[in-house]
């Protein structure tokens, strides 16, 4: 079998092959432990607020009690979330939970389009939104299933007065609320009061039930919503525990810096979930596009663990104050997401002296698939090796394994993949087969040892005369470059070799020319990899969470072509 598996010969030290997914019934199972073990620790900081796991645990019943006790939801309905990294997220997120309920976390920075879209296609029939986006969903509300609108302000659970001053500020300052008409919204803080008088009535919750509807595949026209049961999660969480292991991470201690959005796969589990497991203190940073203000919140956090997107690992290390930050107690760095470049993780690993370690997954994994050893000296270039009870091979386009270092479509087996799509067995079948291995899309090889590496997505190859070019491959080259702040390369039309690459580039130094770029290139990449056209922007367009979106780029491209 170890043939079949090369990977877990090198396992770190103390890693199982296999979890026992039995341990836990639910996601709630492994929450009430937490609670009970952690009641007294701080479980999530935000804006100067902390509150603990026995406050945690006290709140998310009363929401429990308000869903199911007034609003009379159960087991099975959808409840949309729709709020960015503030404490009423994990409060309506455990006490949806623990009240069975279907949770469908929302991106705030949705368009009215697509958010009637998710709601509809969800059919949600509660949501809890911030202030901030109620009005988009004022726009749409009414062509939805949903009948129960939960509202809340930034400032809402951070006390008096400073509470009222941010909410205040927010709104009249800032105009970062627009006005909103929702009269049948009921306030957060009312939701919890009213919730009080009704007992959490426990749910019985198996691995086969839905704890979310995670949508994706946005990028490939409409998003589905992946089908993450109870048992994915709960298998995903064991899994990820059992490769931090307890030598690097010690329980009740850490502090882990969440700057991904919760309502994002990485963030929900690794931060949300894994560090709940751990009695770790979530410290939110509610805008991570505000560098300074992120910079100014690891200064007073004493932070051990951070995850992130390349993007993000980037700007910071691009903000004044970053460098002179102490380092000393990090001893966890995970990126995941989207590739990691080699130019960013060696910087991050002079910098911090912690290695960053990358990792590979998809919301339709719940999402962990590969991890790289947490005590890898130095970046390697890999995804890593896959995690316990977690299968992973190569396949050729005509669904055959292919051998050792041999480039085919990534596939991935074991408990954490999807049920499938929410109301999409077409699309289901698609991607999941009978036999349970799971199309990633993704472009990859395994070298001797069991490493992963990411060649591209299958989507995003250029193909120029015949020859596939590989965007990762070509943006790590040029990100090498000192001038060089961020960077994507995508495919143009060519009448003479089909393709050529063009590259976007975000300079750091004003003075870099096209012309010195292109010599870099000459220098760093073979003749077909060279891109023949540059453009400089000011900025890339990115997803919600940081990820450089080609595909946005590309249609630019052919929209004006």
């Amino acid at each position: 079998m170890s043939n079949e598996r090369p990977w877990l010969e090198n396992y770190p030290a103390g890693v199982p092959e296999q979890i026992d997914v039995s341990q836990y019934a639910s996601v709630p199972a492994v929450l009430e432990e937490a609670f009970t073990r952690f009641r007294d620790r701080p479980a999530f900081a935000s804006f100067g607020r902390q509150l603990s796991y026995g406050q945690i645990d006290e709140m998310s019943r009363q929401f429990a009690g308000y869903l199911t006790g007034v609003l009379k939801l159960g087991k099975g309905d959808r409840i949309a979330l729709m709020m960015p990294n503030v404490l009423q997220y994990p409060i309506a997120l455990f006490g949806a939970l623990r009240a069975g309920l279907v949770v469908v976390n929302t991106n705030p920075m949705y368009t009215a389009r697509e958010l009637k879209h998710q709601l509809e296609d969800s059919g949600a029939r509660a949501i809890v939104v911030l202030d901030n986006f109620a009005a988009t969903l004022q726009h749409v509300v009414a062509e939805t299933h949903v009948q129960h609108v939960i509202t809340t302000g930034i400032g809402d659970l951070l006390g008096f007065p400073k509470g009222a001053l941010i909410n205040f500020v927010l709104k009249h300052v800032k105009k970062m609320v627009p006005a909103f008409d929702l009269p049948q919204a009921v306030r957060f803080r009312d939701a919890l009061a009213r919730g009080a008088a009704h007992p959490l009535q426990p749910v019985t919750l198996g691995h086969d039930d839905i704890a979310f509807l995670q949508y994706t595949g946005g990028t490939t026209g409409v998003a589905k919503g992946a089908m993450l049961t109870h048992g994915n999660m709960v298998a995903n969480m064991l899994q990820a525990a059992a490769w931090i292991g307890t030598e690097l991470v010690t329980p009740g201690e850490e502090v882990i810096i969440t700057a991904l959005p919760l309502y994002h796969i990485f963030s929900l589990t690794a931060n949300g979930l894994v560090f709940m497991r751990l009695g770790g203190l979530n410290w939110l940073i509610t805008n991570p596009r505000d560098m300074p203000g992120f910079v100014k919140e690891l200064r007073k956090s004493g932070f051990t663990a951070l995850t992130g997107v390349n993007t993000l690992f980037n700007g910071l290390l691009n903000t004044p104050g970053f460098s002179e930050l102490d380092f000393s107690k990090l001893h966890l760095t995970l990126g995941g997401g989207m590739a990691v470049q080699r130019a960013v993780a060696e910087r991050w690993k002079k910098v911090t002296g912690c290695t960053l370690a990358e990792a590979y997954g998809l919301t339709e994994t719940s999402p962990a698939v590969c991890i790289n050893p947490l005590d890898l000296k130095e970046y390697n270039g890999s995804i890593g090796l896959p995690v316990p009870s977690t299968n992973v091979a190569i396949w050729s386009e005509d669904g055959k394994p292919l051998p050792v270092g041999e480039v085919g479509e990534l596939m991935v087996h074991g408990p954490q993949v999807m049920k499938g799509y929410w109301n999409r067995p077409d699309e289901t079948a698609k991607v999941l087969g009978a036999d349970g291995w799971l199309h990633t899309g993704d472009i990859a090889k395994m070298d001797v040892n069991g490493y992963f590496y990411i060649v591209d997505r299958k989507k995003d190859m250029i193909l120029v005369s015949g020859f596939n070019v590989y965007p990762n491959e070509v943006e790590d080259a040029v990100m090498a470059h000192p001038g060089v702040l961020e960077v994507a390369a995508v495919g143009v039309p060519d009448e003479h070799s089909g393709e050529v690459v063009k590259l976007f580039v975000v300079r750091k130094d004003p003075n870099l020319t096209e012309e010195a770029l292109k010599q870099f290139c000459r220098e760093n990449l073979t003749g077909y990899k060279r891109p023949k056209l540059i453009e400089f922007r000011d900025s890339l367009p990115k997803s919600n969470v940081g990820k450089i979106l080609r595909r946005e780029l590309r249609d630019e491209k052919k929209a004006q072509a």
